[in-house]
C-alpha cells in the first residue's frame, strides 16, 4: 500500500503574526539592549541638535525644526543593524533549524521578524518625536499630513528590514555583520539628514539628494511644514514618489531573495 502526502496549507501572515509576537516577548529578557536602541538616536539627536544646532544652521531653533524629521528617517536606518544581528544568532544557534523543521511557510519566519522590527520603529518614533518636542520642534501641518509622514517612516523601514534580513542570512556569523554595520554611517551622512545640500560641494550634493534616506527625510519634512521640497536635483523636487518607490523597489528585490536564502540554509 502506498501513502500520499497531504500538503500543508500555510497561513503566511497569522504564522508571522505569531512569531512576531514572540520575538516582542523575547525582548523582556534584554531590556537593556532594548533601551539603548531606543535611546542611541536621541543622543545623536541630542548631539546635532542641542550642542552643534546653532553653529550648522547660526541658530539651534531653526536648526531643530530641520534636524528632526532628518533624525527620524535615519533612526529607520539605524535599526537595521540590530535585525542583522538577530537574524545571524538565531542561525548560528539553529533556531532557523527548528523554525525550518516546522509545517510553516518559509517566508512567515522572516515576516514575523520583519513586523516584530517593525513594532520597535513604532517605539523608536515615539520616542524621537517626544524628545524633538522636549526641543522646541512642532510640526505645522494637520492630522493627517502627520499621520501620512509616519506612514512613510515606516514604509522606508519595511523595505530596509528586507535588506537588512537579506544581509543577515548570507553573513553567515555574527562578527561578518559588522562589516556590513559599517555601511550604515557613510549612507546616513551622505544624505540631507543633517546639512542641506547646497552647502555641499555641487557633485555631493546631488549623489546626497539621491539617497533614498533623503527622499524619506525631505518628503517628511514636507508634510511636517506643507512646503514643497527644493533642492539641486529632480530627486529633490520629486522626493515623495522617490520615497515611495524606494522602498517598494528594497521589498521587490531583496523579500524574495531572502526568503531564497532562508531557505538554502539546509543545502
Amino acid at each position: 500500500m502506498t501513502t500520499t502526502s497531504v500538503p500543508v496549507r500555510t497561513h503566511p501572515l497569522r504564522e508571522g503574526l505569531i512569531l512576531a509576537g514572540r520575538t516582542v516577548r523575547h525582548w523582556r529578557a534584554r531590556p537593556v539592549s532594548l533601551a539603548v536602541q531606543l535611546l542611541f538616536p536621541v543622543l545623536v539627536m541630542l548631539l546635532m541638535g542641542g550642542l552643534l544646532g546653532g553653529a550648522i544652521a547660526g541658530s539651534a531653533g531653526d536648526y531643530i525644526v530641520f534636524v528632526v524629521p532628518g533624525m527620524l528617517a535615519l533612526t529607520m536606518l539605524f535599526g537595521v543593524e540590530t535585525t542583522m544581528i538577530a537574524i545571524t544568532t538565531d542561525a548560528a544557534k539553529t533556531v532557523t533549524d527548528r523554525f525550518r523543521s516546522l509545517p510553516i511557510s518559509p517566508g512567515s519566519v522572516l515576516l514575523g521578524r520583519v513586523l516584530a522590527d517593525l513594532m520597535t520603529s513604532a517605539a523608536e518614533l515615539v520616542v524621537i518625536t517626544l524628545a524633538g518636542l522636549a526641543l522646541g520642534w512642532r510640526w505645522e501641518t494637520g492630522p493627517g499630513a502627520v499621520l501620512a509622514a509616519y506612514g512613510l517612516l515606516l514604509w522606508l523601514r519595511f523595505g530596509l528590514l528586507w535588506f537588512g534580513v537579506w544581509v543577515g542570512l548570507r553573513a553567515g556569523s555574527p562578527e561578518a555583520v559588522g562589516a556590513a554595520q559599517i555601511l550604515v554611517w557613510p549612507v546616513g551622512f551622505l544624505s540631507t539628514v543633517f546639512v542641506q545640500p547646497v552647502t555641499m560641494p555641487a557633485w555631493l550634493g546631488a549623489v546626497a539628494e539621491f539617497n533614498p534616506l533623503s527622499a524619506t527625510a525631505s518628503a517628511v519634512r514636507g508634510l511636517f511644514t506643507g512646503a514643497p521640497a527644493q533642492g539641486l536635483t529632480w530627486a529633490a523636487e520629486h522626493a515623495l514618489p522617490l520615497a515611495l518607490a524606494a522602498p517598494l523597489l528594497l521589498t521587490a528585490v531583496f523579500c524574495p531573495l531572502a526568503v531564497r536564502a532562508f531557505q538554502g540554509l539546509s543545502r
